[in-house]
């Protein structure tokens, strides 16, 4: 049965907040944007803070992520980064922010990211001339290195990207670390392959009986538990390094094909079929296919040493081990 992620107690510095102000003035405030499903993970992880030592607002624009932020203590912001008019209330909360929305879906740039910081510029220059640079984490993703080649590296490997996904997630890169580059914010970035958890697996994919590459054919991939992704972001704030990268991912060293075969193996269902790629090119989409044509196997020495971040779920063998049949 999986067990609550909790946060080290420490994690917030103690100096973060002034001890002089009044109480209801002395919490610290969180700003998460994009607060989907990792979102609410963080939220969950901080609940027991959120109604004293924090003040945490998730942006979102569902309803029902609104109001499940609500339930657990949050404010709710029904923000859109696509419309800069939405992004005016933003600027008191910026402080600390961690930044988990995604581009648009076209284009070679990430403008959200742009909109996100003029709404925050404001407040991020009285917290430079104050004294108090503001502290962000942008949850980015491992796509922008392309593929590798099925190598094994660390987060000094320039980036390459190939697909016009990752192309706008190197520019809302580019676009963070100059925040740090003039001392407008201490900006860490995480980079996350596959997200998954025990109500994130592929089960219809199985079920569809969509193939995998034949095991001569196949690519590397990396996997993080989304608990502990957004266990990482939170951290990051804190012990994150200005301007430095971080691989968000765990110890799992598996091809993509053995991952649905576990998984599968887990679920009791039919392992998927082994095509050649020729043969998968024909069945998937350009989208699902660009995922299989990318190979590499990053290291989280980083993760782990600088952020000391303690994985909750080291490697998929142990989230599968512990599935929730209420869960499936």
């Amino acid at each position: 049965m999986q067990t609550r992620s909790r946060l080290p107690s420490r994690a917030v510095p103690r100096c973060a907040v002034p001890r002089s102000l009044p109480r209801r003035f002395r919490r610290a405030r969180l700003l998460v944007v994009g607060c989907g499903d990792v979102g609410m993970r963080l939220l969950r992880q901080l609940a027991p803070r959120l109604r004293d030592t924090l003040a945490a607002v998730a942006i979102t624009r569902r309803p029902e992520q609104q109001a499940a932020a609500r339930a657990l203590g949050a404010r709710a912001l029904g923000a859109d980064l696509d419309d800069r008019r939405t992004l005016r209330r933003l600027a008191p909360f910026t402080g600390w922010t961690i930044d988990l929305a995604p581009p648009p879906p076209s284009g070679d740039d990430d403008p959200r990211s742009a909109h996100l910081i003029a709404a925050s510029a404001p407040a991020l220059r009285r917290r430079r001339r104050g004294g108090m640079p503001a502290r962000w984490a942008y949850v980015s993703t491992t796509g922008v290195y392309g593929d590798c080649g099925g190598a094994a590296f660390d987060e000094t490997r320039p980036v390459a990207p190939a697909s016009a996904r990752a192309i706008r997630r190197v520019a809302a890169e580019r676009r963070m670390r100059a925040l740090t580059a003039r001392g407008a914010a201490r900006v860490s970035i995480l980079r996350a392959p596959g997200i998954y958890a025990q109500d994130r697996l592929p089960t219809e994919r199985l079920r569809r009986r969509t193939p995998a590459l034949a095991d001569a054919e196949d690519v590397w991939t990396n996997h993080v538990h989304a608990d502990d992704l957004a266990r990482a972001a939170w951290l990051a704030l804190f012990r994150g390094r200005p301007g430095r990268v971080y691989h968000a991912v765990d110890d799992t060293d598996l091809k993509m094909g053995a991952y649905f075969d576990k998984v599968a193996d887990a679920l009791g269902l039919p392992r998927p079929p082994r095509l050649s790629r020729e043969d998968v090119t024909k069945q998937v989409s350009p989208a699902m296919l660009s995922f299989m044509s990318e190979s590499r196997r990053l290291a989280n020495r980083r993760l782990k040493r600088e952020l000391r971040c303690r994985l909750r779920w080291p490697t998929v063998d142990a989230t599968l081990a512990a599935l929730d049949p209420a869960l499936l």
